[in-house]
């Protein structure tokens, strides 16, 4: 039986993995996104840093060799905002980056808000 990949034991390990590039656009991402939704737990999921909110997933964010990614683990959010990340590659539910060209803070915020409200609209329902 192998063993499990090492796996980063908090977010500031997982940032300390990074090449500089990288770790400093994803540390003002996550700072952003920290800003926007301040009531969430932090956590890492998936090796990879993640925000919880109500219990639910909200946003997480990663680093490949050639980009970074935000998900945003919602097609839905995603395909509301299509126009906005018209700039960006896109998958059902990442936005891709590079640390040369990061996300602005204002579309990080505006699909933090749009997750924190997805989940709390399915938690009323």
């Amino acid at each position: 039986m192998s063993e499990a990949p090492d796996r980063p034991a908090d977010i500031e390990a997982w940032f300390g993995r990074l090449p500089e590039d990288q770790q400093s656009a994803l540390r003002g991402l996550w700072a952003t996104i920290a800003a926007a939704a301040p009531t969430a737990v932090e956590t890492i999921g998936y090796g990879v840093p993640a925000l919880h909110y109500r219990g639910r997933a909200l946003v997480s964010i990663g680093a490949a060799k050639a980009h970074c990614s935000l998900f945003v683990q919602s097609t839905a959010v995603m395909e509301a905002h299509a126009a906005e990340l018209a700039g960006y590659p896109t998958s059902k539910g990442a936005v891709r980056f590079t640390p040369e060209t990061p996300l602005p803070d204002d579309l990080v915020a505006t699909l933090v808000r749009a997750r924190i409200a997805e989940v709390d609209r399915a938690l009323e329902r």
